[in-house]
């Protein structure tokens, strides 16, 4: 095969080390050398042509531009920009491979075009930061790496699709493998009983081979997944203000399997958010309605989970402020895939094969790639501006809160509507309305699960709040002043 060109682009004065450095490791790396040829300019024999030229011709050849931002934007050539932006400018233009890798130092010490230069490639370019060689080194070869199993140069299984090397089926909770089959036949018509041996279950989802089971079984199904992937939890915080500051009024880690950690993310954000309950004036319904979009809230986190980097020692977080809702995955877009093309029809790519089925299957994913785009048609149907995708390091949703429904504000009772602020009080609003109200009606109206619905009832039921009458069926709930 040809071997694949990657120009290497950067203020020369300010990352001569750097540049000289990569071209080195680039060449003499056992399996990067097989792939690659760097090019920089200092390597280049004297030729009859302007340095512009010479850029321009380098980049037109190349398949990646590899891009250094530091501290300088550099000299100001005849277009007006600089030799870096005019070479990363002609790498858009020609479609290549773009990867881009910021000097770690604080913004106020960069120049004022090098801030500008960085802003105008942050939304359609993945970042990566670096503060030393060793740093740069292992982001470009995992780029790389990255480029060649996209590319299909080299074949490896996806994390989730990998044999663990410890854990059998014994470490798979059979009761919640039963519960997914009871669901997705439901949703989805699977095409096993609840009753059916769960090895052909497994089998038929390609989470087993022999006793041996996949990654993404014990994501799934595992009586501890912890035990063996720490990282696989969601840390949820909820702040007062409008930035990150201790102490944290609120905080928890959910840890389970990814449906369990799923529910319990979004249950801590509907507890947080201001929710409205009207009355029946208008039907024999109650309306519910939350400040921000459930659907919206559960996508956001969904993706999370589904779509993050299980490889990554980081956390997915969900971080509820003042003004906004920000959920953070360890992980990148799927190759071609770019935060405006988040806004368009567009296919689904997960990052997690073997992990994304069963989650569709179960409904809680969409297979259709439809997932931002019904974020975005929620937050529009609410008044609510557009959710913000973000990719640098890690991948961000921003979904924003109404301002005058924060907790921080004053709300207007109106005879039709109260704001509440945790799911005790959301509770007894909806059996004030309807004493006969069930758990899986609560459960419904507040979009949380069945589950969290039963502990809490039990709670109120413990603190004196409220009262069973009649027995479980047929019964109706009484409100203790």
């Amino acid at each position: 095969m040809q071997p694949i060109k990657i120009f290497i682009s950067s203020v020369q004065s300010e990352f001569d080390s750097e540049r000289r450095f990569l071209h080195s490791y680039i060449m003499s790396d056992a399996l990067l050398g097989k792939f690659f040829t760097p090019f920089i300019f200092e390597s280049m024999p004297a030729t009859d042509s302007t340095p512009q030229k010479a850029y321009i011709s380098e980049v037109e050849q190349c398949d990646i531009y590899i891009g250094l931002i530091g501290k300088h934007y550099g000299r100001i050539a005849e277009e007006g920009i600089s030799p870096t932006e005019a070479e990363y400018r002609h790498a858009t233009k020609k479609h290549k491979h773009r990867l881009i890798f910021i000097k770690n130092i604080p913004n106020k010490e960069r120049d004022r075009k090098s801030q500008t230069f960085i802003k105008s490639i942050e939304q359609s370019v993945v970042r990566k930061r670096f503060e030393s060689e060793s740093e740069l080194k292992n982001a470009v070869y995992s780029a790389l790496i990255r480029y060649l199993e996209q590319k299909e140069f080299i074949r490896l299984s996806p994390f989730d699709a990998t044999l663990h090397h410890q854990a059998t089926i014994d470490d798979l909770d059979e009761q919640r493998i039963r519960e997914f089959v009871l669901l997705a036949k439901s949703k989805r018509s699977f095409p096993f009983e609840e009753s059916s041996p769960i090895n052909k279950i497994l089998t038929h989802l390609n989470l087993i081979e022999d006793n041996r089971v996949t990654n993404a079984a014990i994501l799934l199904f595992g009586k501890n997944p912890q035990r063996y992937f720490i990282t696989s939890e969601i840390k949820c915080a909820h702040f007062h203000g409008l930035e990150v500051a201790k102490p944290i009024p609120s905080y928890q880690v959910y840890k389970g399997d990814v449906f369990q950690m799923i529910e319990q993310a979004v249950d801590f954000v509907l507890s947080k958010i201001a929710l409205t309950v009207g009355t029946r004036s208008k039907s024999a319904e109650v309306d519910v309605h939350y400040e921000l979009p459930v659907q919206a809230v559960t996508e956001a986190i969904v993706n999370a989970v589904a779509h993050r980097d299980y490889t990554s020692n980081a956390s997915v977080q969900v971080m509820l402020f003042k003004n906004r809702l920000e959920v953070w995955n360890p992980g990148a877009l799927p190759f071609g895939l770019t935060v405006e093309k988040l806004f368009k029809p567009h296919n689904s790519i997960p990052a997690n094969p073997l992990l994304a089925e069963p989650m569709y299957l179960r409904g809680t994913i969409e297979r259709m790639g439809s997932g931002t785009l019904d974020m975005a048609k929620r937050c529009k149907e609410m008044g609510l501006p557009l959710p913000v995708f973000v990719q640098e390091e890690d991948f961000r949703v921003i979904l924003h809160r109404t301002p005058q429904s924060t907790p921080q504000s004053t709300p207007q009772s109106t005879p039709q509507s109260t704001p509440k602020t945790t799911l005790e009080t959301k509770i007894l609003d909806l059996i004030k309305h309807d004493h006969s109200i069930t758990q899986s009606a609560i459960a419904e109206k507040l979009g949380i699960s069945f589950y969290t619905v039963k502990e809490y009832l039990a709670k109120m039921k413990k603190k004196g709040l409220i009262q069973r009458k009649g027995g479980t069926f047929g019964g109706y709930w009484m409100i203790n002043d």
